[in-house]
């Protein structure tokens, strides 16, 4: 008997949980559908307005439909649309979806009032109508929005910013948008096109969409590290919008080289080492770090810098360096025009020295010998053949 019991138990206990779980499930959706996401609209009478349309088929066999429009108003045309083109009859298979469009042209003496167009799908055995209410409603005023992609940009006062600003059009028609920026005094501002380089000043939008413009803004050099803001503004009939974008301008240096006392200018002596003093200022608005000196000069001239270079240059305050020239020492003498260069992380900048070499006294010496020797020369040979 136990066994018995133990067996009975068993099956009851996989017997359970069928039970519940098949009357739990819900009965699968089965039929034919016409559907759209937006069954009540707004058209403004003397335009054309699209209407989406979903066949639906759950479950069914597939079957040809013939589509049909009632209640539409005298004048007003009405049109379904099938892959771009009027259809009468549609076919959808088992749980697929045919995409219609229903296609409005309303006169533009059309009264102003709310109309109801009924579309009908109708097969051999199923038939399916869907209401659409279509309002007519007078113009809207114009509306627009401007959104930048990026709010704030950051840079040096080398730098160029580049801003993308979308402005969509919110109004029931198309407008065409003037665009303008107000910067700080010295920004230069320009508008052009997303994905070109043709500048604009208004831009043409149809309604409900929007279009994205590139907002060019160069500042000014010398700017010090600040924040800039640049209002952003769209105007179009009677209606405007606005926004702001800003430029975060970090500290730049700006190595300036000059000779002492502003001189760019030195005497040298063919074959000797001569020191020139050279001025390293900071006219930026951040430290110069890591200077390093070079230079360029005639061909057999030697130049070396003491220091070669310097760790840190703080805004607004100078170092002065000795460059040390050798002009080699059959240098012609006349102006000679070195290079002097000075780099560092973020700026470099060059100037050129007007140098004067003078050949060496001992040249000049050697040189009267050489002459005083030609003229010994000379008259003693007059001298011999002149008394033959």
């Amino acid at each position: 008997m136990r066994l018995v019991a133990a067996l009975i138990t068993l099956v009851l206990l996989a017997l359970a949980p069928a039970v519940p779980a098949s009357a739990a499930e819900d009965p699968p959706v089965k039929g034919l559908f016409l559907l759209t996401d937006y069954p009540a609209v707004s058209v403004r009478p003397g335009t054309a307005s699209t209407i989406s349309l979903r066949l639906r088929n759950y479950a069914l066999p597939p079957e040809r439909f013939e589509l049909s429009l009632s209640g539409v108003p005298a004048g007003w045309t009405a049109t379904i649309l099938g892959g771009g083109q009027p259809v009468a009859a549609a076919m959808v298979t088992s749980n697929d979806t045919t995409s219609l469009q229903l296609r409005l042209d309303v006169p533009a003496n059309a009264a102003i009032g709310t109309q109801t167009l009924t579309v009908t799908a109708k097969g051999t055995s199923t038939e399916v109508t869907l209401p659409i209410a279509v309002t007519l409603a007078k113009d809207l005023p114009a509306k627009l929005s401007v959104e930048p992609e990026l709010p704030s940009l950051r840079g040096t006062a080398k730098s160029n910013f580049e801003f993308q600003i979308k402005i969509k059009n919110d109004s029931g028609r198309n407008l065409v948008v003037a665009v303008a920026a107000q910067a700080p005094q010295n920004f230069e501002t320009s508008f052009t096109e997303q994905y070109g380089s043709q500048e604009l000043n208004s831009v043409p939008i149809e309604a409900g969409q929007s279009k994205t413009v590139k907002l060019k803004i160069r500042p000014p050099s010398t700017i010090g590290a600040n924040r800039y803001p640049v209002s952003v503004k769209a105007t179009a009939e009677d209606t405007s919008a606005d926004t702001t974008v800003a430029l975060e301008i970090t500290g730049q240096p700006r190595l300036v080289i000059t000779g002492r006392d502003g001189v760019l200018s030195a005497r040298a002596e063919a074959g000797r080492e001569q020191p020139i003093p050279i001025v390293i200022t900071n006219a930026g608005t951040a430290p110069a770090d890591e200077i390093e000196l070079s230079s360029s000069a005639p061909t057999g001239w030697k130049i070396t810098f003491e220091p070669k270079t310097i760790d840190r240059i703080a805004t607004g305050q100078n170092k002065e360096v000795q460059a040390l020239v050798t002009a080699p020492e059959k240098a012609i003498a006349g102006d000679y025009a070195p290079t002097f260069t000075v780099t560092s992380r973020g700026d470099s900048n060059s100037q050129q020295f007007r140098v004067t070499v003078a050949t060496s006294t001992m040249w000049g010496i050697v040189g009267a010998g050489i002459i005083a020797v030609a003229l010994l020369i000379m008259v003693g040979a007059v001298a011999r053949f002149g008394r033959r």
